[in-house]
């Protein structure tokens, strides 16, 4: 059975570990978030964090009852890096946007942690706050109930989605990541009109389009879909 979780405030009371220093969850979600940037998913293990937090292994469960618990925190403090400082202006379509380019940045700015997280559902506070956020702003904008939640999820899913390939993306190995970018020089702006006319057209934009993330264009076509239905709904 795992061992039960103890309180934040008993937690508080242990003693520092033997490098002086007082464990917290937090400063563990920041250790695992290094260790996941430095060695991939394959180098966060309870051991290999207690020796980086010099500590016992076993010690980090009296702040989470496993390794799946730790995960769902790390994308929970992703979330609320993307959210710190974030206020809503009262402009719909500006707030939407915000909260989606900050969301996504937070995740591609941790991509080994991304590939882990952003399939994952924490109910934690940042989690619920973003959700809280982006309903808000949907039903204050004047869209009904059901648009709402229609908008929300594609919304979200669409913004983790993007997350996770771009994330994908850049955990690859260096040496694998160019060569993917390099693909559509080498390859497809090579390709002849009498076989592919229609790469052959567009290799030039191609090139200089696919290596960067198509979130922002797909974010400013969801919301002029919204934007579309709710002026729909004054006419």
């Amino acid at each position: 059975m795992p061992k039960p979780v103890v309180p934040e405030e008993r937690r508080r009371r242990r003693r520092p570990t033997k490098s002086g220093t007082v464990l917290s969850e937090r400063l563990i979600v920041e250790t695992a978030l290094r260790m996941l940037r430095e060695h991939g998913s394959a180098g966060l293990t309870a051991r290999r964090l207690g020796l980086a937090l010099d500590a016992d292994p076993s010690t980090l469960y009296r702040y989470f009852r496993g390794m799946d618990e730790l995960t769902l925190a790390i994308g929970d403090a992703l979330i609320g890096q993307a959210l710190d400082g974030w206020r809503p202006t009262g402009e719909w379509r500006a707030d939407l946007r915000a909260v989606g380019l900050r969301i996504h940045a937070a995740y591609v700015a941790h991509p080994q942690a991304a590939v882990l997280t952003t399939s994952r559902v924490t109910g934690r506070a940042n989690e619920l706050a973003a959700d809280e956020a982006v309903l808000d702003v949907l039903r204050t904008a004047g869209f009904p109930l059901p648009d709402t939640v229609r908008i929300y999820h594609a919304f979200i899913d669409q913004t983790l989605a993007f997350a996770a390939l771009d994330a994908a993306s850049l955990a690859l190995p260096s040496a694998a990541l160019r060569a993917d970018e390099d693909m559509w020089r080498s390859t497809y702006a090579r390709l002849p009109r009498t076989t592919h006319p229609r790469i052959a057209e567009a290799a030039p934009l191609l090139a200089a389009r696919m290596a960067d993330s198509a979130y922002p264009t797909a974010l400013e076509m969801l919301l002029d879909s919204a934007a579309a239905q709710l002026a729909a709904m004054g006419s």
